[in-house]
């Protein structure tokens, strides 16, 4: 199978994923993990990896509006941490300023229901982080083509 890279973005409560497609082009939402504790959500994570045949991680990078690296931003470096004594795929991490907001906004566009948007906003936000990751390297010519 043909590898993906695998978008997530990070929460307290929740984690968004997004899959991209084999050529690196399209983000997509994938699956909202609902946190547990460490352990459980390492384990998800792996095992969504494996199936999907993911080759690299691209991990929101939630830094201040100032540009400072704050408290999420730290929470976020310690899950990935952990995350790589698992697994040996390189992780990328990616400015995710006003991701949450853009996907709502998208949502809202699109006509969803509150309810809906509460049960998908965490993997569309990871599918613009991932989304814009792909563009940004596809621009600079390092994915494969």
């Amino acid at each position: 199978m043909t590898p993906r890279a695998m978008g997530l973005d990070v929460g307290t409560r929740r984690i968004g994923v997004a899959i991209s497609d084999p050529s690196y082009t399209i983000a997509s939402p994938y699956k909202t993990l609902h946190r547990t504790h460490l352990a459980a959500d390492i384990d998800t994570l792996l095992a969504w990896s494996k199936l999907e045949h993911v080759d690299r991680l691209i991990v929101g990078w939630p830094i201040e509006s100032s540009g400072r690296v704050g408290r999420m931003a730290k929470k976020v470096k310690a899950l990935m941490d952990t995350l790589s004594e698992h697994i040996t795929l390189p992780v990328f991490y990616w400015d995710e300023r006003m991701t949450s907001v853009s996907a709502e906004r998208a949502l809202l566009s699109a006509g969803t229901r509150r309810q809906q948007r509460k049960q998908v906003i965490d993997k569309v936000a990871a599918a613009l982080i991932l989304q814009g990751w792909l563009d940004a390297q596809k621009h600079s010519q390092n994915l494969p083509p």
